[in-house]
């Protein structure tokens, strides 16, 4: 994979390389010290991916992904070394179209493989994604709707560009929503809790992470919480499975929607918003086999047209809309 690397940090930069030398075939092909001269080199020759410092003279990383992916798009990971403090910094880049966020691989002392190894995994998942090598065929499953139920249900996946389409979508919904809502973010794990308290804080409503074995519920907004896929089970509850372990989303909006398809008893709408590749897609249509109102985000508003794109492909999407108008249209299915 040819990579370049944005960070003003000598230190930073030589651990980056360290890192990915560890893999023969990632290839270095150009640094930058700053977001605006990342900006600059995207235009001469765009990498395959970007590893994008946060914090840099003259432009930030965040307005570099926003310019790149606006201007010269290509795959971008946030790597910083204090995800705490940058918390918010690194949900509004992954808003403008940052993937997914990495620690800077220490530099001394311990073993260099090992802490090489969550930044090549990542790279690794992501030279999946832009390869497109995910594409499967499923099965339907069988139906266990009953039309009799009450119960009303919003699944919400997303990815590339998902933080900022959630935000919009989450503040079109009043606080007495009458539907559970379940979200499911390709975002690591020590992160989701930071994004649940930023949407909550942006949003107005209750916003959580999901915990084992409890239900969707109304006036409530849960988000997957770990690197395990979530489920919904027979039972009606949320539980969190590492099955199917060759899943290269974690966790995966296709595993979620389809056991929505398979055990929601009640009256649901399924959402795909914004991402790269093609997760989301198949469980989406199994969700519209099984009845249930779909929507996919429009090409215009979404900052990746990947996953609501491969909907449209294979008629897994009854409605794809502008993202400002999804919440109105939740609102006018579910209203008191």
């Amino acid at each position: 994979m040819k990579i370049a690397i944005v960070n003003d940090m000598p230190m930073a930069v030589e651990a980056l390389r360290r890192a990915l030398a560890f893999e023969p075939a990632h290839e270095v092909v150009w640094v930058a010290s700053n977001g605006a001269e990342a900006v600059q080199r995207c235009t001469e020759y765009t990498p395959d991916l970007i590893l994008m410092d946060l914090i840099m003279p003259l432009m930030d990383g965040v307005e570099a992904t926003r310019r790149i992916m606006a201007e010269t798009p290509c795959a971008i990971v946030i790597v910083t070394v204090d995800r705490e403090q940058n918390v918010h910094r690194v949900f509004e880049a992954m808003g403008y179209g940052a993937l997914d966020v990495v620690d800077t691989p220490a530099i001394g002392g311990g073993n260099p493989q090992e802490a090489a190894a969550p930044l090549l995994r990542k790279i690794m998942n992501i030279g999946w994604l832009i390869g497109d090598h995910s594409n499967r065929v499923r099965s339907a499953p069988s139906s266990h709707r009953h039309s009799s139920s009450r119960q009303h249900l919003v699944a919400i996946g997303s990815s590339a560009g998902g933080p900022a389409a959630l935000e919009v979508l989450l503040k079109g919904l009043p606080r007495d929503f009458s539907a559970a809502i379940v979200l499911v973010q390709h975002v690591d794990q020590v992160f989701a809790a930071g994004m649940a308290e930023w949407l909550a804080s942006a949003s107005g409503l209750d916003v959580r992470l999901a915990q084992e074995g409890e239900p969707p519920q109304s006036g409530t907004v849960l988000l997957a919480g770990t690197n395990h896929h979530i489920r919904l089970l027979k039972n009606g509850t949320l539980a969190y499975t590492a099955e199917p372990v060759n899943e290269i989303y974690r966790p995966s909006i296709d595993v979620f929607f389809e056991s929505v398809a398979s055990y929601w008893s009640g009256d649901a709408v399924g959402v795909l918003l914004t991402g790269m590749g093609r997760d989301g897609a198949q469980g989406l249509k199994l969700m519209r086999q099984q009845g249930y109102l779909t929507i996919a985000q429009d090409q215009q508003s979404s900052a990746v047209y990947g996953m609501p794109k491969a909907a449209a492909a294979i008629d897994a999407a009854v409605e794809v809309r502008p993202l400002d108008k999804i919440a109105p249209r939740l609102l006018e299915i579910f209203s008191k």
